[in-house]
């Protein structure tokens, strides 16, 4: 009865019957759903075959029986009905521009509402700490009095960011500052450019390559600006995917371009960095690990009796490292046996002793009883408990030690050596700067390195699966059918418009990007496990760590959404894997655009507004009643988040260009504004600790190739579908010439970021041999890689040459001096040669 019905509805009557009815029966069903939204007149049958097509009729199997051509007589002689009912059905999957805007313009007043909010309340003196933390750590900081103008909104901020020159930028965060400062100005460039091609050839193409009536704009759904608009298998569309092949060989020879050169002068500044900064001490020194166990003697003596017999020549000195822990107890202890030495005659010295330069009549010394202690020796060697302490030391030494060398080529030499016939013994490597040494780490044994990374690679691999359950739940949003299914109270609610353009535009990628905050403390976290020596390599590998890992999430598991099972399969044969991306990206196009909008913008506005900080702030002042600003001295800039952000979008920017190119315009927006945001963050927030003298860039290279190389992939897939053999054939030279181009610039330039040039550093020696200059660098050297704080930094290596201390056991007067100096010193420095170097004293 309700086939008959339907039939006679539409005016078809010689459809098949039965079985084979029922794709028909399918499709009419829908055909009813789509008279239902737009009839206000709806019978109450057409209500009740509503609903029960809501329910049980899948979406999937519409689809698969259209494009099968299981019901060509409907698309003969409904051509209209068709092609409208088709864009119904997937409408619930797509989005229009109305609800695009929706989503851009939650996101505008964010940012408008946010960045207001930051300009007032960084002209509040209670806020200096929270929003000029460098300048105060540096005690540069000006209070304001009170006026009409700190209440006010002003853009002053803006104009002092985008005035600033790259050479301020570089006195002020580094190298490493000026590198991401690059990685942005680079996409604003490459994106600029990509934005007026797309605009010029490949939008228009995409908009109008089908026949058929167009909505007005506002309306019109998003899938007619994508490649996905584009007729297959016609002499016009052949023509029309010309446009597409051009707008890529363009996109992609200006990146060429930009890269190389972009590369070129981050090494020239890296060559600068290492030649016109003052003498580092990291030149003249190496990192040796595995040094092996002999139990005659301790590993302080093992390293000079090695480096000394193998090393003569060059050998200067060396340094043990302690474990951080025995370092803070052997601290504890000479403080407390200070205490201890001094409390006796404390109370005396205090009634009849005053501070001079005179003779101390009670105790026989001076009025300074650390001088007149540090000159008895003899008497603290004989008291009890310092034979535990010089027992305990020797305990706690780590087999890692900081070797240093008479010129930065012999610590080059040495460095990039093999040291014994077993690799897993005497490993050396370049000593990291004394700031970005990551302490806890080095004394990790050597041999525990490769198990470490093992771990942590399944681990991550295992969180990633994890992270696989609220990405699918944010993408099941998009979904409003399963979505009812799953709560049926929400049915009335969904059928309002703007809901279904909230819910489907806006909220999944919110909360993809609330579940992501969640994954820069797990994979630094890895990456400490890892065994990293340096804060800087700790922060790089959590950089490519996030970097693969947000790709991952962002884009391929929402471009092959499903289950995890599905997700795998995909890429179960490589071969159909360009035909398989060249289906799906069109599709999420609306997504991505979506996630730069939630992603990219509203985070800036946090970043900018320092949410975490400023509450902090407001809880100390007004809750505990704190009055003086407490300045956080470790909130170094997080490249870790950041540069993954960056790249995934340039990485979004590219595989979308001539596939959706309305994304550019949000991208090339979210670009500017972060440049202005980042150096803004850089001169006033953060403080530089550590610079790893632009080691960053060589990543940001390699994943725009790689952006690049999966743009052509996908466009070679696309142009194979369409049916357009001559644009995929001039894709695959594009293809090649950008490998090569790649593998020219890692010949290059790459080397110069692994490793010092030999030519670089023996110009430096010889040129501060001439000026005198080694001496004083050698004490620098020395120095410079204390186990401890820069406090204490200036107490370590305070021995005069030729001095009773001097000449006295190291040992005997380590343990003194902590004793007496209630400063816990750096273990002693065992020379190569019977006096020092450079013939003269050390100096503090």
């Amino acid at each position: 009865m309700v086939s008959e019905k339907l039939r006679g509805d539409f005016g078809i009557r010689d459809w098949p019957r039965g079985e084979s009815a029922k794709p028909v029966h399918v499709l009419l069903s829908s055909a009813l759903c789509f008279f239902y939204h737009f009839s206000p007149n709806s019978t109450p049958f057409t209500n009740k075959l509503f609903i029960l097509c809501r329910l049980h009729v899948q979406l999937n199997q519409i689809k698969e029986r259209i494009f099968q051509g299981c019901i060509p007589e409907l698309v003969q002689r409904k051509p209209f009905l068709t092609e409208t009912l088709i864009g119904r059905l997937f409408f619930q999957a797509e989005m229009d521009i109305a609800a695009l805007l929706t989503s851009a313009g939650v996101n505008i007043a964010v940012c408008v509402v946010l960045f207001s909010l930051y300009s007032i309340l960084r002209k509040q003196p209670s806020n200096v700490n929270v929003y000029f933390g460098r300048k105060v750590a540096s005690r540069r900081s000006k209070s304001r009095d009170l006026c009409l103008d700190r209440f006010v909104p002003s853009p002053t901020w803006v104009m002092k960011a985008w005035e600033t020159t790259q050479d301020e930028m570089l006195t002020v965060g580094g190298l490493d500052a000026v590198v991401f400062s690059r990685m942005v100005v680079f996409s604003i460039r490459i994106f600029s450019v990509a934005a007026v091609i797309c605009a010029i050839l490949v939008l228009p193409v995409n908009y109008y390559g089908r026949d058929r009536i167009h909505k007005d704009i506002p309306f019109e759904s998003l899938e007619v600006f994508t490649i996905e608009n584009v007729k297959e298998g016609s002499s016009m569309s052949n023509s029309r995917l010309w446009a597409h092949c051009l707008a890529l060989y363009i996109i992609t020879l200006t990146t060429c371009c930009l890269l190389y050169f972009e590369y070129q002068n981050i090494t020239n500044l890296r060559l600068v960095h290492i030649t016109a900064s003052p003498p580092n001490p990291s030149h003249f020194a190496i990192l040796v690990r595995g040094i092996p166990w002999s139990p005659e003697q301790p590993y302080c003596d093992t390293v000079k009796k090695f480096f000394s017999f193998y090393h003569a020549s060059t050998y200067l000195s060396h340094q043990i490292v302690y474990k951080s822990g025995a370092v803070q107890k052997l601290k504890d202890d000479a403080e407390y046996m200070c205490k201890m030495l001094s409390a006796g005659c404390s109370t005396t010295m205090e009634q009849t002793c005053k501070p001079n330069f005179m003779q101390c009549y009670f105790c026989g010394g001076s009025t300074n009883s650390f001088k007149m202690i540090s000159n008895e020796i003899d008497s603290i060697h004989g008291r009890a408990g310092y034979g535990d302490l010089h027992t305990n030391a020797r305990k706690k030494e780590c087999a890692a030690a900081f070797v240093f060398f008479k010129s930065r080529y012999a610590a080059l030499t040495v460095a990039q050596n093999l040291q014994s016939t077993n690799p897993m013994l005497w490993v050396t490597d370049l000593a990291p700067e004394p700031q970005d040494i990551y302490w806890p780490n080095l004394c990790i044994p050597y041999r525990q390195l490769w198990i470490r990374k093992i771990s942590t690679f399944v681990a991550s691999i295992t969180f990633v699966l994890v992270f696989l359950i609220p990405v699918t739940f944010a993408q099941g949003l998009t979904q409003l059918d399963k979505l009812e299914k799953m709560f049926p109270f929400l049915g009335r609610m969904l059928q309002k418009k703007f809901v279904i353009q909230l819910v489907t535009g806006y909220l999944p990628s919110v909360i993809l990007v609330l579940f992501l905050y969640t994954v820069p403390p797990v994979v630094m976290l890895f990456s400490t496990m890892e065994g990293c020596i340096s804060r800087s390599g700790r922060k790089k590998s959590a950089c490519t760590k996030v970097l693969y890992f947000t790709i991952w999430n962002v884009f391929f598991v929402n471009v092959f959404a499903g289950s995890v099972i599905s997700q795998l399969a995909v890429f179960s044969s490589i071969t159909e894997l360009p035909a398989q991306l060249a289906k799906a990206v069109p599709v999420q196009a609306t997504f991505f655009t979506t996630y730069v909008l939630s992603s990219g913008w509203a985070s800036l506005a946090f970043e900018i507004m320092q949410m975490l900080p400023l509450f902090c702030n407001l809880f100390q002042r007004f809750i505990l009643g704190y009055k003086e600003d407490t300045v956080n001295g470790d909130l170094t800039f997080p490249y870790h988040t950041e540069v993954p952000r960056i790249l995934l979008f340039g990485f979004l920017g590219f595989t979308c260009s001539i596939l959706a190119p309305l994304i550019l315009p949000f991208l090339l927006f979210y670009f500017v504004l972060a440049y202005i945001v980042y150096r803004n963050q850089i001169l006033n927030v953060y403080i530089r600790k550590y610079d790893s003298g632009g080691q960053l860039w060589p990543m940001a290279h390699d994943t725009t190739v790689f952006s690049l190389l999966f743009s052509q992939v996908i466009a070679l897939g696309v142009f194979g579908l369409k049916r357009s053999p001559v644009a995929s054939g001039f894709t695959i030279p594009l293809l090649i010439c950008t490998v090569l181009f790649h593998q020219y610039c890692r010949q290059r330039f790459l080397p110069i970021f692994r490793s010092h040039a030999s030519q670089v550093l023996i110009d430096m020696d010889r040129r501060d041999e001439r000026c005198g200059r080694m001496a004083e660098i050698y004490e620098q050297v020395h120095s410079a890689y204390c186990q401890f704080n820069a406090s204490t930094q200036s107490e370590c290596f305070n021995s005069q040459p030729g001095s009773r201390e001097h000449v006295r056991a190291p040992e005997d007067l380590e343990t003194a001096r902590e004793i007496n100096q209630q400063d816990i010193s750096w273990p002693p420095v065992h020379r190569g040669l019977d006096k020092p170097a450079h013939g003269g004293k050390f100096r503090n």
